[in-house]
């Protein structure tokens, strides 16, 4: 990819998006198909992939421009209902090339599987015992799945912990291993199962205890992902804003989600509003992403900012984000789903390490458009002024008159449905 810089995209139609976007990527002639298709999953694979099936629930796929990461350029698909998220996050990486991009970096691929294992004669030595077999549980787990030792990864290391110790209750106090995964480019919650899964029988009889729960934790904070990026003020200068007013702004809203649950809950949906789509364009599962960020952002005792920003020596605004990224670039829906193959075709990403270094990325990017926005003009001005189109749409209106009622709701600034009503009822008088 050349650029990731596009001028005047959101000006073009549907169809010269497309045209584009094929022109730019080696599509396959079934993926082509499927890009311009209504319907790329179609009923006979949606039945295989989950169960009950009715039909699908589209999504609107859009792209995330501007991006310069690690000097690199990125599309980025982005599935998701609400409007203003691609939009803005666009924005504010067209801000930050001008800054020199962003820069990233993560941690080895390393996720977690649990065994939980009650009713041990002796915890303290039953957790003896299985440091003691350290080796040869992990040379067990690894055999339970060798095709990832082949390609350079599996278990690595265990530890052992004992919960509640002091309790008076049978339930509550267990013996915990942890077993250690490196799983390369997948995700890894099917083969981290599976060898927790093997090494059940081993453990109880090491233990002398009985294993229940053996599966992987989607706290994954031995799989991190970083972001970061520093501008200079003058590129946050924002109408009647200066750009040192909008950098103090940003800061004393990102203290105010640090320091209150209330706030920081928001914030980090926001956060989440520029996270999840890839997350669900690129066919992973959003759900273990979101779960461990919000444990990640409770890590210290207290639930607070995902993200950190702040002012450096020069007087730059510095933003940080790091977050446990369970994502993969094969296996699971990856590989069936259309749009998730398109998808990673237009990232053009070569490992889950880099996909996710662009996943926080994006977080970041999000989170500066929405302080930005609720220390200038605030959230809603341009918000209501995307949203005013399904508005229209929810109120009747269809083609050309779509953006025509849109654009007099924003005038009127009355964007409700009812009002949206009167406006396609006398629109078509």
């Amino acid at each position: 990819m050349e650029t990731s810089r596009i001028p005047g995209f959101y000006n073009m139609t549907v169809e010269e998006r497309r045209d584009l976007i094929k022109n730019m990527h080696t599509f396959s002639e079934e993926q082509t198909a499927d890009l311009y298709s209504q319907a790329p999953l179609s009923p006979d694979t949606a039945d295989k992939m989950i169960e009950n099936v009715i039909g699908t629930f589209p999504l609107p796929l859009g792209l995330g421009l501007n991006f310069l990461i690690n000097g690199k350029e990125y599309v980025i698909p982005m599935a998701i209902e609400e409007p203003s998220v691609v939009a803005s996050a666009s924005y504010i990486a067209k801000i930050v090339r001008k800054a020199g991009g962003f820069t990233t970096e993560a941690t080895e691929r390393v996720m977690i599987g649990q065994i939980q294992v009650v009713g041990c004669p002796d915890i303290h030595a039953a957790k003896d015992t299985l440091l003691k077999e350290k080796q040869l549980l992990i040379e067990d787990a690894n055999a339970a799945y060798p095709s990832l030792v082949a390609r350079g990864g599996g278990a690595e290391d265990l530890e052992v912990r004992i919960l509640n110790e002091e309790t008076d209750s049978k339930y509550g106090q267990m013996l915990v291993l942890h077993l250690y995964v490196n799983t390369c480019d997948a995700m890894g919650a099917n083969i981290i199962n599976t060898m927790v899964e093997s090494l059940a029988p081993t453990v109880e009889e090491l233990t002398k205890g009985k294993v229940y729960l053996r599966i992987l934790s989607n706290y994954a904070d031995k799989c991190l992902a970083r972001a970061r990026c520093v501008i200079p003020p003058e590129l946050l200068i924002t109408g009647e804003y200066s750009g040192e007013e909008v950098r103090d702004g940003v800061i004393h809203a990102y203290e105010f989600a640090a320091s209150d649950p209330y706030r920081a809950v928001t914030h980090n949906k926001g956060i989440m509003n520029g996270i999840d789509p890839i997350v669900i364009a690129t066919g992973n599962d959003w759900r273990a992403v979101e779960a461990g960020a919000h444990a990640y952002a409770a890590r210290h005792g207290k639930y607070s900012s995902m993200t950190t920003w702040s002012v450096d020596e020069a007087g730059n605004l510095v933003g940080e984000l790091e977050l446990p990224m369970s994502v993969g670039t094969v296996g699971g829906s990856i590989q069936v789903h259309p749009i998730a193959k398109i998808s990673h075709s237009i990232l053009g990403v070569e490992s889950a390490r880099e996909l996710a270094q662009v996943i926080v990325t994006v977080g970041l990017a999000q989170n500066l458009g929405a302080l930005k926005a609720l220390v200038t003009d605030g959230i809603q001005k341009g918000h209501m002024a995307l949203h005013s189109r399904s508005v229209a749409i929810a109120a009747g209106a269809t083609g050309e008159m779509i953006d025509i009622i849109a654009r007099k709701l924003v005038e009127v600034k009355e964007i409700r449905v009812g009002k949206a009503k009167e406006l396609v009822e006398n629109y078509t008088k």
